[in-house]
């Protein structure tokens, strides 16, 4: 196959992928040239950067094969897609290290001010030193703090394999469990964590950390996080849109929410300068996977997939 690799793969992936006959093309289309482009190949991989609509799909009749370098595929009409013959993959074991370490980066760097410190150490801590260290005088420990977890797949539970070492106690809503108890009370005694529903959940979180795939409305808004304890900290590091933007910051104005860590936002890549520059947010590009070893993963997981469907060029 002739394959473009529309958001780039790693050399590792792209290596096999070639070694098995394949054509790999990692020079980048624009979005709005690649109807035009796109029936050149016979497969597209992308990452969260490119959109395969209904649009896209209906000017490229000839693809074989559409993959997501990553976990969520809201990018990509996947149903619409597999209607027409398209086989649909994506890498939902390569990343979770990567996000589940960038979650944590953010809960020590809100509850430490580290966010404060990197920016303003710089400029003013040659002079005033010791104001800055009163300023920072008052962080708080994950020690002991109770963690909820919204989703429980591969990422959550390596977020909880973590908490488990900060010795946080850790509750977790995952809708699959309400359809499937069984599998809730499984994972219950596997993670040592303790399976419960969202309204029962908020009011007990020091943090809460969502894991789940986009929504076509925020799953959480300003009722939930009026119901989270007075000081709590939100982090999104799974799908912009799943907090209400408007709300959170609303929140974070009032004092009741404490700091927010956010890896991805309701518009990438126009992202609102109030959320950029509010000073209790920590704030990454959505980076949650951008590690050189998960990426050399999410390359290998994919060729891998790939050539499960079409072993040889």
């Amino acid at each position: 196959m002739k394959i473009l690799a529309n958001d780039g793969i790693d050399e590792a992936g792209k290596k096999i992928l070639e070694e098995a006959g394949h054509t790999v093309d990692t020079n980048k289309i624009p979005q709005q040239e690649l109807a035009a482009r796109l029936p050149a190949y016979d497969a597209l991989i992308v990452r969260s950067a490119t959109k395969v609509r209904s649009e896209l799909l209906d000017a490229c009749p000839n693809l074989r094969l559409v993959a997501r370098a990553g976990v969520g595929m809201d990018n990509i009409d996947v149903e619409n897609a597999r209607s027409r013959g398209i086989v649909v993959l994506n890498t939902p074991a390569a990343s979770s290290i990567a996000v589940a370490e960038l979650v944590f980066a953010h809960m020590l760097s809100l509850c430490r001010f580290l966010h404060h410190a990197h920016r303003e150490m710089p400029t003013r801590g040659a002079q005033e030193f010791n104001q800055l260290k009163s300023s920072y005088a008052g962080g708080t420990e994950l020690f002991g703090k109770t963690l909820g977890l919204v989703g429980f797949g591969r990422i959550g539970q390596e977020v909880a394999r973590i908490a488990h070492g900060f010795r946080m106690k850790i509750l977790v809503h995952d809708v699959l469990f309400q359809k499937e108890p069984a599998l809730g009370q499984e994972m219950q005694s596997k993670h040592g964590v303790e399976i419960s529903n969202l309204e029962d959940m908020l009011p007990r979180c020091h943090y809460l950390s969502l894991h789940v795939p986009g929504l076509k409305q925020a799953l959480i808004g300003a009722a939930e996080l009026a119901a989270m304890p007075a000081g709590a900290c939100i982090i999104n590091a799974s799908r912009g849109g799943l907090i209400d933007e408007n709300a959170l910051l609303d929140s974070l104005n009032i004092g009741h929410i404490r700091y927010a860590g956010l890896d991805v936002f309701e518009k990438e890549p126009d992202v609102r300068p109030d959320v950029l520059g509010h000073p209790s947010i920590s704030s990454t590009p959505h980076t949650g996977a951008s590690t050189l070893e998960a990426q050399e993963r999410i390359g290998l997981e994919m060729a891998q997939r790939i050539l499960e469907h079409f072993p040889m060029g």
